[in-house]
């Protein structure tokens, strides 16, 4: 999930919607404990005022005047110091106390437990939070952001500066307020991956990167795929429609989302009926448009496919970041870089740029979508390197966090990385060290890790969703995409957040998170791209 947070509550778009959600709350209460009808009324109110903080950050990155940018932060500070007073009320605590006996006489798979067991997790880690530094956390990170907009293009890292040495004091500050933890990137992680320490994904990221080195440098020995025909001029109108295109065949909804430009691409949920994306558009290269598109388009089916019952509560989105990002990796890579489905596509997408593509044949253009090269823009790197990418940012967050490398020696830390890692320098910050927003929306810390754990966990449920239905790959072939996208609504989005991550991966694939599905699948695909034998 790309882009600030990726992933934020929000409000129902339109008067129909509104009713709808609201008629769907009642129903989730019908015949509950009275105290059980409390607690979701006073979470939909969190839930809410969440919302028109999410329809606020949304317009700060896509529609708002730059003189709206002051105003804007304290905007988002009051909501979001709203919503956490509202959310660490003790009458919240004590409802939560006096439903333990409610929440044992029921399933633990029933909503109405669920509700209550996510509740009292994000209680409990809640309070430990003051309101006045989430408000000022909220209001660094709509400066920070402002900030990040203009410097980048102006490849001006110092203008950052200062927000970003503020940002790692705000994370450091937001991990001292659970101390215990045996990293302080911990706290950080749990926020988006919840049980994830920092010790468990060095453990995965180092048995990944085993296998990914020797498979990077074999392809890269070989003579790389010609892409000239992705970098022509492809003007943007004919870029978005094709786009749109895609994703309405993958099932986006667009009865209950819309597609917007930003600086840098995004998902935001305000509601069962509202899941909006955005996009950005380079007219002198179709790939980052088209694969940013439906990478945001696999976020947005998550979305759209949690159960309506669950809106405006705390199992209303995604189970963790890894979870996400294994449905936005999906989508874009293992339906949308695969042979079968540019067998049935190509010929739509030739049609919107006769004269770009009318004469390359498919195996060109497959082979150029899935070039391997070490390359300096994680958004845009291949599916061999990115994890290579993923690592790297991962490695350094934990070294500012630890205090071994600071703010003002990081363009050359993240220069000297990818010299080392990739065999290749960035030649100005502006595709280095200020490419991806993540830094500069106000979080240092349990931000990147979710990419590669996604791509992990995108491999293995893919595996499984064809093991339980084996044509799904014949379906693809033939633009029929409507199975896979009825299976994973079935056995992963319509839960949000009620199950763990672990309690997904065990339930849908029968054992643990595991590599092996991921690399057999790289290995397999490029081995026969570049003849590896």
């Amino acid at each position: 999930m790309d882009g600030r947070g990726s992933i934020a509550p929000a409000v129902s778009s339109g008067l129909m919607t509104a009713k709808n959600d609201a008629r769907q709350v009642d129903d989730g209460t019908g015949g509950a404990d009275p105290k059980y009808a409390e607690l979701r009324r006073r979470l939909v109110e969190v839930s809410d005022i969440g919302a028109a903080s999410a329809v606020l950050s949304w317009d700060q990155t896509t529609y708002m005047p730059p003189g709206g940018s002051g105003a804007r932060g304290r905007q988002l500070a009051t909501l979001g110091r709203l919503a956490h007073e509202r959310f660490t009320d003790d009458a919240i605590g004590h409802l939560l106390d006096d439903l333990r006996p409610y929440e044992e006489s029921l399933s633990p798979q029933s909503d109405e437990a669920s509700l209550i067991r996510v509740t009292r997790r994000d209680y409990e880690k809640a309070v430990r939070v003051p309101a006045s530094f989430v408000a000022e956390d909220r209001a660094h990170g709509a400066a920070s952001y402002d900030a990040w907009v203009a410097a980048r293009p102006a490849n001006d890292f110092r203008a950052v500066q200062p927000f970003l040495e503020k940002t790692l004091d705000l994370s450091l500050q937001y991990a001292g307020f659970f101390p215990g933890y045996a990293h302080v990137a911990d706290p950080l992680i749990d926020d988006s991956d919840p049980g994830v320490t920092a010790a468990e994904v060095r453990r995965v990221f180092d048995e990944l990167r085993g296998h990914l080195v020797p498979l990077v440098r074999a392809i890269t020995g070989q003579l790389v795929a010609d892409d000239a025909c992705l970098r022509q001029h492809y003007p943007e109108q004919a870029q978005w429609a094709a786009g749109v295109e895609a994703i309405r065949l993958f099932g986006y909804d667009f009865e209950r989302g819309r597609q917007d430009k930003s600086a840098h691409p995004y998902t935001t949920r305000f509601a069962h009926g509202d899941v909006r994306i955005t996009t950005r558009v380079n007219e002198h290269d179709l790939r980052e448009c088209l694969f940013a598109t439906l990478h945001e388009a696999g976020h947005g089916l998550y979305e759209q496919g949690v159960a309506p019952p669950l809106d405006a509560t705390p199992l209303g989105s995604g189970a963790s970041s890894g979870v996400h990002e294994s449905q936005s990796r999906l989508w874009e890579n293992r339906v949308g870089r695969s042979r079968g489905f540019w067998t049935f596509f190509y010929p739509r997408l030739q049609s919107h740029f006769p004269a770009q593509l009318g004469s390359v044949p498919l195996d060109t253009f497959y082979r150029a979508i899935n070039k391997v090269e070490r390359s300096l823009i994680r958004v845009e790197a291949d599916e061999v390197t990115y994890n290579l990418h993923i690592m790297i940012r991962f490695g350094l967050e934990l070294d500012l966090l630890e205090g071994g490398l600071a703010v003002k020696d990081l363009p050359e830390a993240w220069n000297e990385r990818y010299r080392s890692d990739l065999g290749i320098t960035p030649p100005d910050d502006r595709d280095g060290v200020l490419q991806d927003v993540h830094w500069y929306t106000g979080r240092i810390g349990g931000l990147f890790q979710g990419y590669t754990l996604g791509n992990i966990l995108g491999a293995q449920f893919f595996d499984a969703a064809v093991a339980e239905q084996p044509d799904i790959p014949a379906q693809i072939e033939r633009g029929e995409l409507n199975s896979l996208l009825t299976w994973l609504q079935e056995r992963l989005y319509r839960h949000g957040r009620k199950l763990t991550t672990p309690e997904l991966v065990e339930g849908i694939t029968g054992g643990p998170l595991r590599s092996e599905p991921l690399v057999r699948y790289l290995t397999r695909k490029y081995g026969e791209l570049y003849e590896l034998g």
